[in-house]
């Protein structure tokens, strides 16, 4: 019994029944309690769970800040695939506007027309590159080392495409708030200047990018920077890198030094902000960080930079200068007509002597900055002709950096007395000889007074001194014995070209032309009587040595008799001797020509020649503000000695054409001729009827010079007495003047009358 009830399995039991005794109970004590129910943990405890806690939390945390992450990442992921195919097809898009790669070509470079000398000189460079393309072997090679360390230092590693320096740009652009860097490459800067247009789009971008990857693929990379070296802007007009050299330091790009090839990079960011042209302070600062970035990169030494650093800053001309470029502009001008459109690479040889040139041009500027401000005379041109026609020198003007404008080609101004040859030459042609007498007196032809200079008058000369002294009244009445018209024929024949009016006023030239055409009319008294064509170009080929024009010596027909050659050299050769308007002019050589002074000094003229040259020269102001008492025996005749004494150095002595030999007399006797009819003012000419030129009685004083007309004055200060001589400085009367000769029958209209004519 016992042992079955010791053997006996007791249940356990949290409640015992009604009561029993609680020790008969398996219960839990407070004292047994893990946590008792009316205590608090022991504060140690407390603390490890606390703990415990704390470390389960930063883990959670943990573990949330690495799912952000993890997220990020994730949708950064998915965007870039995004991105990505966002971009191809931005890509595709673009790319399949552009033709189909196999059409791609590398387009012309803008043709170079290069201008040289007779003699093989640079004259200039013209058309759209402003120089011929140049080889990397042959231009300075720090041009090449000066371009890539500055604008693209990573050329030879990359693809075309540079993304190290794409994200560099990018991240200075956000940190600077502005779009300061670009991160295109060279190549890529040759695709837009080569394909695309410099609009800043989308679209552009991803055509240049394509473009570039092309250009890498199908040439070197020193193909593409030769590309690029002669294609890229430099500023000022000049297009690659040969040009430029030209245009700022006068030199080619194969002896540009180092501190030249830093300013010639510098300029690629800004060239026509940073232009030495415009602001050489501001080239200068640019080139430095060139230099800089040289060093930097290796290509030049510590010693090499300071070298370059203390060159001074180069003060290029705001303009090409020198007056070859006025001759450049001329061939430009007839390069169309001669062989059209300009497709390629040119060689234009011309008939220029840059030698002469240099001469002409030093012959004006010395004179106009030894004289400019003392008597008012600011430009001055000149031009020299062979009998060939061929222009050996052409100056338009005092500096072509500061005015472009041609005078010798483009300005017409009153011819003055230069203009008389014409009228003499009509005279001889109508039977008149040197020899023949006229009396130079005051006359009246309708309602024109001319004048001789200072009033002085000779009386009874020949034709020969006439010209040679300048005589006004003299052409004037020769003028009236041929007609106007006639002499308008002879000077258009000779060679003006520009339109005249036919009157009497036309004797002392008022009527305007160039320099060009003035000199090209004389050009028939130095050669025998021929009018060659005037050209500047003698010959036109390709690069390649293409034959493409060539001047085969055009026609010269006579314009004028030997003889008549012959007597105007004999009278033109007395201005140029002592008591001669030109005297000034004379150098050696058998010369001649004529002098010309517009009314009050306007312009001064001295057209002269000998058996080799012939050369005109003139001074003025472009304003046509009087000069202070310059003539042409002045200024134009010391211009002109200078230079043709320069010119005919070394040059065998030839004497003038033709023959004349002047009559013996002591006694000077006029023309046996009747006179000639003289319209009074305001009133109609009667052609039959005859009648004398208007004299003054011989007691009057000499009459002033009449408002009307423009008049001449050229005696350059030399003293015309009268036929009686002076006393004491007084100008005693002459003798009454009749205009004699016959005269041509010819239509006189209103206008004639109106014009004094």
């Amino acid at each position: 019994m016992a042992s079955r009830n010791r053997d006996k399995r007791i249940e356990p039991s949290f409640e015992g029944p009604a009561g029993a005794d609680s020790s008969d109970s398996f219960s839990v004590r407070e004292e047994d309690r893990v946590v008792p129910a009316n205590r608090k943990a022991p504060a140690k405890r407390k603390s490890a769970k606390a703990k415990s806690k704390g470390g389960r939390g930063r883990r959670a945390r943990r573990r949330g800040l690495l799912g952000l992450l993890t997220r990020g990442v994730y949708w950064c992921f998915v965007l870039a695939i995004w991105g990505g195919i966002a971009a191809a097809g931005v890509v595709v898009y673009y790319g399949a506007k552009m033709p189909a790669a196999t059409t791609w070509s590398i387009p012309d470079r803008a043709p170079n027309i290069k201008i040289v000398s007779v003699d093989g000189h640079l004259i200039a460079n013209r058309g759209m590159s402003g120089g011929e393309a140049v080889s990397l072997k042959q231009m300075s090679p720090y041009i090449p080392e000066a371009v890539v360390a500055i604008e693209d230092r990573r050329f030879y590693s990359h693809f075309g495409v540079d993304p190290i320096g794409l994200a560099r740009a990018m991240v200075t652009n956000l940190l600077g708030g502005h779009f300061s860097q670009g991160g295109s490459t060279l190549t890529q800067q040759l695709a837009k200047n080569l394909f695309l247009t410099p609009d800043r789009t989308l679209e552009r971008k991803v055509q240049e990018v394509l473009l570039a990857l092309w250009l890498e693929h199908k040439h070197t990379k020193d193909q593409i920077l030769e590309m690029y070296l002669n294609r890229v802007y430099f500023g000022s007009g000049a297009y690659g890198v040969e040009a430029a050299s030209r245009r700022y330091f006068g030199k080619s790009a194969r002896d540009v030094s180092l501190s030249e090839a830093a300013l010639l990079a510098g300029l690629l960011k800004a060239p026509s902000r940073l232009s030495p042209a415009r602001d050489p302070k501001a080239a200068e600062e640019r080139s430095q960080l060139v230099l800089a970035a040289m060093r930097d990169e290796g290509v030049i030494s510590g010693k090499e930079m300071s070298s370059a650093l203390s060159a001074p800053a180069t003060r290029a001309p705001s303009y090409w200068t020198g007056s070859e470029n006025y001759v450049a502009d001329t061939v430009m001008e007839e390069l169309p007509d001669l062989i059209g459109d300009v497709r390629g690479d040119i060689i234009v040889d011309t008939t220029v002597d840059l030698d002469l040139q240099k001469l002409a041009e030093k012959s004006i500027r010395q004179l106009i900055d030894q004289n400019g401000k003392k008597l008012n005379v600011s430009q001055g041109a000149l031009v020299s002709i062979d009998n060939s026609g061929a222009v050996r020198a052409m100056v338009g003007g005092y500096d072509y950096a500061t005015s472009q404008f041609d005078r010798a080609s483009e300005a017409r101004r009153q011819p003055g007395s230069a203009f008389k040859p014409f009228v003499y030459m009509a005279a001889m042609e109508a039977g008149r000889t040197p020899d023949s007498v006229r009396n130079d007196a005051p006359v009246k032809i309708g309602n024109w007074t001319p004048t001789n200079f200072g009033g002085k008058y000779y009386g009874k000369v020949t034709l020969a001194t006439a010209l040679a002294k300048s005589l006004n009244s003299v052409a004037a009445q020769l003028t009236m014995e041929v007609g106007p018209g006639t002499v308008v024929e002879v000077a258009h024949r000779m060679g003006i070209e520009s339109p005249l009016q036919a009157n009497t006023s036309i004797a002392l030239g008022t009527s305007e032309v160039t320099p060009l055409e003035l000199t090209s009319a004389y050009v028939p008294f130095a050669n025998g009587g021929y009018r060659p064509q005037v050209h500047f170009i003698r010959r036109i080929t390709t690069a390649d040595g293409k034959l493409l024009y060539s001047y085969d010596g055009g026609s010269a027909p006579r314009v004028v008799s030997t003889q008549v050659v012959g007597m105007m050299n004999s009278m033109m050769a007395g201005t140029v001797e002592t008591g001669g308007t030109a005297k000034k002019a004379a150098f050696g050589w058998p010369s001649a020509g004529k002098t010309g002074t517009s009314q009050n000094s306007r312009d001064a003229w001295f057209v002269g020649y000998t058996a080799n040259l012939t050369t005109g020269v003139w001074f003025g102001n472009d304003d046509g503000s009087p000069m202070k008492k310059v003539t042409g025996g002045a200024l134009p005749a010391q211009a002109w000695h200078e230079f043709m004494l320069a010119a005919h150095e070394g040059v065998p002595v030839a004497p003038l054409p033709g023959t004349w030999k002047s009559t013996p007399s002591n006694n000077i006797v006029p023309d046996e001729i009747p006179p000639v009819d003289v319209p009074s003012a305001g009133a109609s000419p009667a052609p039959s009827a005859p009648a004398t030129a208007t004299a003054p009685d011989p007691a009057a004083p000499v009459p002033p010079r009449a408002v009307g007309a423009d008049q001449t004055v050229d005696a350059d200060g030399f003293g015309m007495p009268s036929d009686r001589g002076t006393t004491g400085g007084i100008n005693h009367p002459v003798p009454p003047g009749d205009i004699g000769g016959p005269l041509k029958k010819r239509t006189t209209s209103i206008l004639d009358i109106l014009s004094g004519g």
